[in-house]
This record gives structure tokens, sequence and C-alpha cells, in this order.
């Protein structure tokens, strides 16, 4: 029962982000871009920006961790992408987050 509340919680956050016009989902290409799922449109880490991210513990496993990035392209399109955390992490969605230009740094600077 426990996990159920978890999916649900990352389900709420993505409705309530498709509500605020975060509607694309993202994934990273085998040549280190991210791209639309549809392989429409295709941006490297110069060009997102990372808005906000989730991170979501699984209650029965530890090991079940997942973390959610909020992005926006220079181009205007928004959505997000997501990746297991910790040992399970993508190590190409890592990476490539890795380089993006992270807004909430920015913010820490200044505090």
């Amino acid at each position: 029962m426990q996990d159920k509340v978890e999916l649900t919680s990352m389900v709420k956050v993505l409705e309530r982000l498709r509500q605020e016009g975060y509607t694309e989902d993202y994934t990273i290409t085998d040549d280190g871009r991210m791209s639309t799922i549809n392989g429409k449109d295709n941006f490297g880490p110069e060009e997102v920006n990372i808005v906000n991210f989730y991170r979501f513990e699984g209650e029965s496993n530890p090991d079940d961790m997942a973390i959610l990035y909020v992005i926006e392209t220079n181009s205007g399109h928004k959505g997000t992408i997501s990746d297991a955390y910790g040992t399970y992490s993508d190590e190409t969605v890592e990476n490539f987050m890795k380089q993006v230009h992270d807004m909430g740094k920015d913010i820490d600077k200044h505090s």
C-alpha cells in the first residue's frame, strides 16, 4: 500500500506540472542530447534550464528512489525528465543533468 501512495505522489506532481504547461516528456539520446519522446526536438545541455526538481523515495525499499526534473529550454519548450536516484540512476541522464544550468543554484548563491 505504501508504494501506491508514493506513486500517487509522483502522479499528482506530474498532473500539476502538466496544468502549469510542462507538457513535454524528455529522454537523453545515445549522442548525449536531450530529446522530446517523439524525437522532433533535441537540445544540448547549454540550451536547457532546470526550473525545479522533486525526489521520491519508495517506502518499502530505499533503493526505489526517483528524481523528477522540471525543464525549460531556451526555445520555450517546457517538460520533465525523470531518473532513478542513487545506485540505479541512468548514467546518461545523470551526466547530461550535471551540465545543465540549474536555476536553483543561482538562487543559493544570492542567499
